[in-house]
């Protein structure tokens, strides 16, 4: 089985370290294009131009399934993407958790890039998912690049500038950036009162991953022999994993995965 995911820059890791704890044999192929970080402020024209660049890069490696691990690409590019590759590779898309998040009860956020935040896309999915529960929208401006970067000042003050716009009520946090699940626990950290239960995050790096399962039309087998392969796209051409990526959990799993022949 060989899954692609792709993402403009390291945001792919979390679903692809997901896909390889749920499938250790799995063949994963990882494109990118970080020389076009950031997709948020782009126009919808401009990201799904970029979005097919490096789709079809991935499709070049016939994939069984392709994940969209960005939600940038997923809510501007998702129909031109399934429109070009299904049904030869199924597509999946990557959409924030709102609906887990409103079936916990309480009042949460979603944490977003500012495109996002307050986009038709988002609010279309608070009505659909949370209507009647307290949802606070909180943009998190500079927090994808500083991920991106590596730059631990500037993660760290992105994510005290969006604590501070979170309700201090708030028990769930929805990481509506595929980038924002590489730093979840800093995140939680600072999110959290004092003398309050742990805070709730939901991302949707799981979710995809067994979504593309389903959709090749296999099963979890976290014990399956450990002999799945890593190719790595950046803008096209075969690379290796950026050296941030090796800063976090998630790219360190990943370097361990011996490259593909």
């Amino acid at each position: 089985m060989k899954i692609a995911l792709m993402d403009s820059g390291i945001g792919l890791l979390a679903a692809a370290a997901a896909v390889r704890r749920l499938r250790p044999d799995a063949e994963l192929v990882l494109s990118s294009d970080p020389g076009s970080m950031p997709w948020g402020p782009r126009t919808p024209e401009d990201v799904t131009a970029r979005a097919l660049a490096v789709a079809e890069a991935a499709a070049g490696h016939r994939p069984d399934a392709l994940i969209v691990a960005c939600n940038t690409a997923s809510v501007h590019a998702l129909p031109a993407l399934r429109a070009r590759l299904e049904p030869g590779i199924p597509v999946i898309g990557t959409v924030p958790a709102i609906k887990p998040a409103a079936a916990g009860g309480g009042p949460f956020a979603i944490w977003a890039t500012p495109a996002t935040t307050g986009s038709p896309y988002q609010r279309g999915l608070i009505r659909e998912f949370a209507d009647g529960a307290s949802v606070t929208e909180v943009p998190c401006p500079g927090l994808a690049d500083a991920v991106e970067h590596a730059d631990q000042a500037a993660i760290d003050a992105a994510i005290a500038a969006a604590a501070a716009r979170t309700p201090d009520d708030v028990t769930t946090v929805v990481l509506g950036c595929t980038h924002y699940e590489l730093v979840a626990e800093r995140i939680r950290a600072a999110v959290r009162r004092p003398g309050t239960p742990p805070l709730v995050l939901h991302g949707s790096a799981g979710a995809v991953a067994a979504q593309a399962l389903r959709r090749t039309g296999q099963a979890a087998a976290p014990q399956a022999p450990d002999q799945g392969t890593l190719t790595v796209l950046l803008g096209g051409q075969e690379g290796v994993l950026p050296a941030t990526a090796l800063t976090y959990d998630e790219g360190r799993l990943l370097q361990a995965v011996s490259p593909a022949r």
